[in-house]
């Protein structure tokens, strides 16, 4: 009870006595309910120690007004003592809320100051009020995500859906930063977004899909919406939103905005991430993006108009792998001279033919992940050596070995090459796969990704020994270091990238 609570909590070593710092309360997951009880210690195991942002503020307006505290020190003090009882004050603005400027209302936040500025300007119907307070509304989200939770507690939601519904009679400029807006407040808390939104969403993405910047905002509110939230990727999918992502790249293709934006939303479609649901429907969702919608053509012809821009050919790569997903996928990616592009980039990306380092990098990563995901077909695997996709991954890999990811997505490429190919095993061993997957293992003792000593039984099969004559007997059956993975023992990484 929370008299208990007080009692407990007023014995911490250098806790000042409080009526705030005692209500400690307990955050229910599930439910998004806030428990103002003591957790049992298994209960404290398995539960968050979170406060009401009203306590915070009660303990801050304490420490200035009976402790003679300046506003900094105050918030300071309150959070010390607050993280000292293990509360969590992710979701807390550590600020002293600020009097109006007339002194006529109590403190309140800033972000709480805009909420009700931009509440009142549109129940007033004045667009250009709107659209600044709109722009403030995400400038103050956007530096911390702490405001866009109080201000989603306090319903910012069904404001910015009433300034969004004020828009769509025809003012573009205020539809896009009402779904800058909109983009801004679900990040992280797609919960938000209810049926009418989503209906609104839809339909406001298929009105403006000739326009590049609405389309880019729109999509971006897609993938906030879905990302960790099972029930709006289907309702979404119902709603007709594939085929608005599949086409906003084809018809803005030569915008990286809205391809960046597309391919991360087609992406999060893929995504299996929402704990509160025993499955989901990623597999079907990639289907879909597929066979409905053409992914497959529409990403690698997007492909060739940005082959100078390393980020958005990351993008575009890492959503080929998530589609990889069928056996006919894999050969259909070949068919639409998709093995060809990659390959191709990564000798450029070798070359040093492409921006910089950490850019090619990932480009790398990406290239290397759809390799080996396309290479789940066993035709497949042959083409890519056909096409010398083994020179070009070991090339990689000695190039970045300073790179982990890099490293574990070639030897897991070169894994998939080998599998149940024993002349693909040879090629790669006498190519120098087996040199390069050595010193990639010796780089990386850690990484239990690239510790791929069994991957390599194909070539012995083959009657290639592996590490002959390259120190193997050193590098694979020395004493591994206390706690660390078993060199040579270990599969290879059996997922894709990241």
């Amino acid at each position: 009870d929370g008299a208990s609570l007080c009692s407990h909590w007023s014995q911490t070593p250098g806790f000042k006595q409080s009526s705030h710092l005692g209500l400690l309360k307990h955050w229910d997951h599930s439910s998004g309910a806030s428990i103002d009880c003591m957790p049992t210690s298994t209960q404290a195991k398995m539960v968050s120690k979170r406060i009401a942002q009203e306590t915070f503020d009660a303990a801050v307006r304490e420490n200035i007004e009976e402790f003679a505290m300046g506003p900094d020190e105050a918030v300071k003090e309150a959070v010390e003592q607050f993280e000292s009882q293990g509360v969590d004050l992710s979701n807390i603005v550590k600020t002293a809320p600020k009097v109006s400027a007339d002194g006529s209302q109590e403190p309140t936040h800033d972000i709480l100051q805009t909420l009700s500025d931009l509440q009142e300007s549109v129940a007033s119907s004045r667009p250009q009020e709107v659209s600044a307070y709109l722009t403030r509304f995400c400038d103050q989200c956007k530096q911390d995500k702490a405001c866009r939770f109080l201000a989603a507690q306090k319903g910012a939601y069904p404001i910015i859906f009433t300034a969004w519904k004020l828009a769509t009679a025809g003012d573009q400029g205020l539809l896009l930063q009402s779904l800058n807006a909109l983009s801004v407040l679900t990040d992280g808390q797609p919960d938000l977004l209810d049926t009418q939104g989503l209906q609104l969403l839809v339909a406001t993405l298929t009105r403006n899909a000739d326009e590049a910047d609405l389309t880019c905002s729109g999509i971006r509110c897609v993938r906030h919406a879905c990302l960790k939230h099972e029930q709006n990727r289907q309702d979404l999918v119902k709603a007709g939103v594939l085929p608005l992502l599949t086409g906003a790249i084809t018809h803005h293709g030569h915008h990286a905005d809205v391809v960046r934006e597309a391919c991360c939303a087609l992406r999060v479609m893929t995504f299996d991430d929402d704990i509160r649901v025993p499955f989901g429907h990623a597999h079907n969702h990639a289907k879909m993006i597929v066979q409905e919608n053409k992914g497959l053509k529409v990403l690698i012809e997007a492909t060739k108009a940005f082959l100078d821009n390393p980020g958005i050919l990351s993008e575009l790569c890492g959503t080929l792998s998530r589609l990889a997903i069928r056996n006919e996928f894999c050969q259909e990616v070949v068919d639409l001279g998709g093995l060809s592009i990659l390959v191709s980039l990564l000798a450029d990306c070798n070359d040093h033919q492409m921006g910089d380092q950490s850019s090619v990098q990932e480009l790398v990563k990406q290239v290397l992940s759809t390799l080996r995901a396309i290479a789940g077909n066993d035709d497949v695997k042959d083409a890519i050596v056909r096409a010398g996709g083994t020179e070009s991954i070991v090339a990689a890999m000695t190039q970045h070995l300073t790179s982990p990811q890099v490293c574990e997505q070639s030897c897991a490429a070169l894994c998939f090459l080998a599998l149940r190919k024993p002349d693909n095993s040879r090629i790669i061993v006498e190519g120098g796969g087996a040199v390069a997957a050595l010193q990639a293992m010796k780089a990386h003792p850690q990484k239990a990704g690239v510790q791929v000593g069994r991957a390599w039984d194909g070539g012995r099969q083959a009657g290639v020994g592996f590490g002959e004559g390259m120190g193997a007997e050193t590098g694979l059956h020395a004493d591994p270091k206390p706690g660390g993975p078993q060199p040579g023992l270990l599969e290879a990484h059996p997922g894709p990238g990241g």
